[in-house]
């Protein structure tokens, strides 16, 4: 229980910087809640003293206050709406922030374990649901509560003997809303969690269309949507048979009630212990908990919900910023670009170690090259760089400076990347160029593009650098893409660059053209260069061959090949036939 009342707490603390509104919101509500409470007071005067003593103007003053007191609680309840919807759409504005501004901070290891279906479900359909309680449902609650308690404390103040007889229903009625609570909580976790499941089956399914289509599995994805959407709908029709069992409860409660206050209020009216308007009154204060109570089953649904929900999205803000700035964290204006691994090794989570013992220094200005085969280790040592991971032992290191004590917008202003898998986003080939850095000069961009190779078929487009590129640059080749991502990293103009198989989509000449600008380009910054073709990794001034996540062989292309070992192997199937045909053909 005191997780579930935490969870609440700090839902509600989204409400505090806004205290203005909400007691105006809570003001208007109060002032209504009051003059329900009244109007049954009208009628029993109107009764006793105007009816029964035929005194018309008694009978003209009660419906001139009653169409005054309807009066004022529409203006009373127009500013409880207006302001209450208000909180309720900037409590979802707020909480969305935290959620985004939590998911940008979160490091790579945390999308490695985690579904962007679930995470985007979180955004949208658990901030929904936490929104509707957080404000206009907050407030619908208290109302109700205000009512129930006015109406007993008012049954009370006309006949203590009926208002007993009505406080077994009434109590009835709150403990069947509260069980209900408790009941369709963790039924709701359940939905939200399914919910979350359902929509990462069809981000993965619409992400992967190609996929799907070309090895014709519509039919698989068909079952296996429809096998987590039957889940969802019997998790939700539970809540709904839940339901079903308490609704009709809550009006059997009322009419017991009713039924004593007319078994035993008429008996007392008969008997002329009380008078027909406080029989009459007794009765409508409690007819006036039929909407309450069945309303109350709603907003404790609508509390249980939001709890549920909110717990999804505070399990994000509050996941653990594994890498973020020390205390005493420092900014680099300017680095050489002398980059150096001490004996570091390396493990994702809840997996075997990656990397074992790297050791090596990248001198300022020099091209530094990682081969081996798939899975050795070449991604993952370049990412420790900008600290998109942090090494599980040993240190790396940028100008001698532990890459852990420099602040990270520092660290990574210093670091431009190409990765593997290039993305764009969805806007114009000029914007994501320019990505990353502010007023830049369109001379700027064409450079870079030009440099990448990218400005010719730019400018075939109808709108050259303005064209659209959709959503990830889809409606580019693959080539394309790379080249704009590479266009991006040299217009960043970063001290160390890491070009990450940054060249495996373009063809052999658009290959050769990109070597040619990149080799003027890098002058002066260290460049780390992970490529399968062994064609983009001659030139480098040193090449790490990495297996298994260690060091196997390292030297210069023409080192490397004199040694029998995994690069000479990788030359072999790779150029050994190539180059020998040239050097034929030369002859």
């Amino acid at each position: 229980m005191t997780g579930k009342l935490a969870v609440y707490r700090r839902l509600f603390s989204y409400l505090r910087p806004y205290k203005t509104q909400v007691s105006v919101t809570y003001l208007a509500m109060l002032g209504a809640t009051l003059l329900n409470l009244f109007v049954p007071q009208v009628i029993k005067q109107t009764i006793d003293q105007g009816l029964e003593q035929k005194d018309p103007w008694v009978l003209f003053g009660a419906s001139a206050l009653i169409l005054g007191i309807a009066l004022v609680r529409v203006a009373a309840g127009f500013v409880q709406r207006y302001w209450g919807e208000w909180l309720t759409h900037r409590t979802a504005y707020d909480l969305r922030d935290d959620y985004y501004i939590a998911l940008q901070r979160l490091p790579f290891s945390f999308y490695d374990r985690s579904h962007t279906g679930d995470l985007m479900s979180r955004a949208t359909g658990d901030i929904a649901e936490t929104e509707r309680f957080a404000g206009i449902g907050l407030l619908e609650l208290t109302s109700v509560i205000l009512l129930i308690a006015g109406v007993v404390a008012s049954m009370f103040w006309q006949n203590w003997q009926l208002a007993l007889l009505a406080l077994g229903p009434v109590l009835a009625l709150v403990g069947l809303g509260l069980r209900f609570g408790m009941v369709v909580r963790p039924m709701f976790q359940r939905i939200q969690e399914q919910l979350g499941m359902l929509s990462t089956v069809m981000q993965e399914s619409m992400t992967g269309i190609g996929v799907v289509k070309a090895f014709a599995r519509e039919p698989h994805e068909f079952a296996k949507f429809d096998d987590i959407s039957d889940e969802w709908f019997r998790r939700r029709m539970g809540v709904i048979r839940t339901w079903g069992d308490y609704w009709p409860l809550f009006t059997f409660v009322l009419a017991v009630g009713v039924f004593l206050m007319l078994w035993f209020g008429g008996a007392m009216v008969i008997d002329g212990a009380i008078s027909v308007g406080t029989l009459f009154a007794m009765i409508s204060y409690l007819l006036m908990l039929n909407g309450p109570a069945q309303q109350l089953g709603n907003l404790v649904n609508l509390a249980a919900t939001a709890s549920a929900s909110a717990s999804r999205v505070f399990e994000i803000i509050d996941t653990p910023i594994e890498i973020e700035d020390a205390p005493d964290a420092v900014a680099l204006p300017q680095i050489e670009g002398r980059v150096t691994l001490e004996h570091v090794s390396f493990a994702y989570q809840s997996s075997d170690r990656v990397l074992h013992d790297i050791h090596f220094e990248a001198p300022p200005g020099k091209t530094i090259a990682l081969v081996g085969p798939t899975g050795s280790g070449k991604s993952t040592v370049v990412s420790l760089l900008p600290r998109f991971y942090d090494p599980s032992g040993g240190r790396v290191l940028i100008d001698g400076i532990d890459v852990r004590t420099i602040q990270l917008q520092s660290l990574r202003s210093h670091i431009g990347m190409v990765l593997q898998e290039p993305f764009l986003f969805s806007t114009t080939i000029r914007e994501n160029i320019a990505y990353g850095i502010e007023n830049v000069a369109d001379d700027e961009v064409i450079t870079a593009a030009k440099a990448a190779n990218a400005h010719d078929f730019i400018m075939r487009f109808p709108d050259g650098y303005a064209t659209h590129v959709g959503e990830r640059g889809v409606t580019l080749s693959g080539g394309q893409r790379q080249r704009v991502a590479i266009a991006r990293a040299l217009l960043y103009n970063p001290k160390v660059l890491i070009l990450d198989d940054s060249t495996s989509s373009v063809d052999t000449q658009t290959e050769h053209l990109i070597q040619e600008a990149l080799a003027t380009l890098m002058r002066n910054r260290t460049t780390f260069i992970i490529a399968q073709r062994m064609v983009t990794l001659k030139n480098a001034d040193c090449i790490y061959v990495l297996d298994g996540g260690r060091i196997a062989q390292h030297g210069t292309h023409e080192e490397l090949l004199r040694e029998d070992g995994l690069y000479r192997t990788i030359y072999d199937l790779q150029l050994k036939a190539q180059e020998e045909y040239m050097r034929e053909a030369v002859r």
